[in-house]
């Protein structure tokens, strides 16, 4: 086995789900040379992986090729925090101000029943992806944060979302279900799983090849031409070009890398802790015991899950965005942000202070200029896309997987097509150094609401501006 196998083969270290994976990284070959296809999927993260399922389900007969620069999995698929949840980036009322309640509605209904469908999937697989439905907590831990909370359940009221999808916990009831430090009360929704995420991308990456999906690992995508004119759309690798009726673009926080999509998205790192499995005095303490997935309600986003094997995984924002959205790996930690990490989860939860922490991690995600998640096809060119969660991706990833495979296959009438995301265009983010310079500001104004919050207690209207002027919610 070369050097570069070898690599791609050993993933210790990369974060604590492939640390934790039940086997080793079986090393798949590379793209033998060039190609015809009737689908060529460019990355073989969740995206790229659930469409070549659902491909290969619509259509035995369509060969489809999954080209993928490192192994199955690499990248935030086995990085991210393992919350299969309904949220979507845009919030209800963007969707409704934009597309009208009755979409905001439809799209949120389909981002509910992804969860379960994620659940479903890997088990008609036979993935062990450690899927519990615990639903999410958010935690109030200062007045400002209640005003917020109690704000989003009436949003949400006012667009028809129902208690039992939405609801506002008092100091007790959330209490019960998080332990943590000040917790005055939370938002609560069951719509969220907890899960292994490596576990289910590399689960994903067996079964679609099951379904004789070609799989190539070492191949990286060094562009993509689209097609028109009678040209068929191309994947260029160093190894053999792919061409294909469609060409699905499916990397998430690398897409800039790809020549003409450096302003497409934005790649934002967001990195992630693991502590050693801890024992059942302090989980009577902490709560947690459906496994829900918890956060508070500060600005800075924070996330974590209570592991199958008894673990808190917990990660959150803070690292910069690198110059000219680069990604490298030396970028995957932070020791400023690793440390602010763990003095936020002692400070939820104190008893965890003497906790080792096993595991150091992180990874970019994709932001787009609008904060707006988009699935598409673009049939004069023949290249389809899907990206932008923002975070949000181990569930809208399923979403946008059964969605690519409708709009291939040409299945028109497919309530997917018609939810408000598809076809979404993004604005290209600015060019540098405005980019770095709006989007690195827009963290630190975060950081500095939180602590405004939490000193005066009444919201910051510092979000609400720097948020605005980025494009999100």
């Amino acid at each position: 086995m070369d050097e570069r196998a070898r690599g791609r083969r050993d993933q210790r270290g990369t974060s604590l789900w492939w640390d934790t994976l039940p086997e080793p990284v079986r090393a798949r070959a590379g793209l033998p040379g060039d190609m015809d296809v009737d689908v060529a999927v460019v990355g073989a993260g969740y995206t790229g992986l659930w469409t070549a399922r659902y491909l290969a389900m619509a259509d035995p007969s369509l060969r489809v090729a999954v080209l993928e620069a490192e192994v199955a999995g690499y990248g935030a698929s086995g990085r991210n925090g393992g919350w299969c949840s309904a949220l979507f980036s845009a919030s209800d009322a963007k969707l409704a101000a934009e597309h009208g309640a009755d979409a905001a509605r439809r799209m949120r209904a389909a981002m509910q029943e992804t969860v379960d469908e994620v659940g479903r999937a890997a088990a008609e697989d036979g993935i062990d992806c450690h899927f519990a439905k615990g639903g999410t907590v958010a935690a109030a831990r200062g007045p400002a944060q209640v005003v917020r909370g109690k704000r989003e359940v009436a949003e949400a009221r006012d667009l028809g979302v129902a208690e039992a999808d939405l609801a506002w916990l008092d100091a007790g009831a959330a209490h019960a279900r998080i332990g943590a430090t000040r917790v005055l009360g939370a938002t609560y929704t069951p719509h969220c799983a907890a899960l292994h995420p490596a576990r289910l991308a590399r689960g994903l990456a067996d079964a679609v090849e099951r379904r004789g999906v070609h799989l190539y690992e070492g191949t990286p995508v060094l562009a993509v031409r689209p097609g028109g004119g009678g040209r068929r759309p191309e994947a260029v690798t160093a190894r053999g070009t792919v061409r294909a009726d469609v060409v699905v673009r499916a990397i998430e926080g690398w897409t800039p890398t790809l020549p003409g999509e450096r302003r497409t998205l934005a790649p934002v790192y967001s990195l992630m802790i693991a502590t050693e499995p801890l024992d059942d005095t302090f989980w009577k303490e902490a709560g947690l015991a459906a496994r829900e997935t918890f956060s508070d309600l500060r600005h800075l986003v924070i996330y974590g899950q209570r592991t199958a094997d008894g673990r808190l995984a917990f990660g959150g924002r803070g690292a910069p965005y690198h110059f000219g959205s680069t990604v490298r790996p030396a970028f995957d930690r932070s020791s400023t942000v690793h440390d602010a990490l763990r003095r936020t989860l002692v400070d939820l939860f104190p008893a965890a202070r003497d906790a080792v922490i096993t595991h150091q991690w992180g990874g970019p995600i994709g932001i787009p200029r609008d904060w707006y998640s988009s699935v598409g096809l673009d049939r004069v060119t023949g290249v389809a896309w899907a990206g932008g969660y923002v975070g949000d991706g181990v569930s809208t990833t399923n979403l946008a997987g059964r969605t690519l495979a409708d709009l291939v296959t040409g299945k028109d009438d497919s309530d997917l097509v018609t939810l408000p995301w598809v076809g979404h265009r993004w604005p290209q983010w600015e060019p540098e150094p405005l980019r770095w310079l709006g989007i690195n500001a827009a963290l630190l104004g975060m950081q500095l609401a939180d602590r405004t919050e939490e000193r005066r207690g009444r919201p910051s209207r510092i979000a609400s501006w720097m948020s605005g002027m980025l494009g999100g919610d």
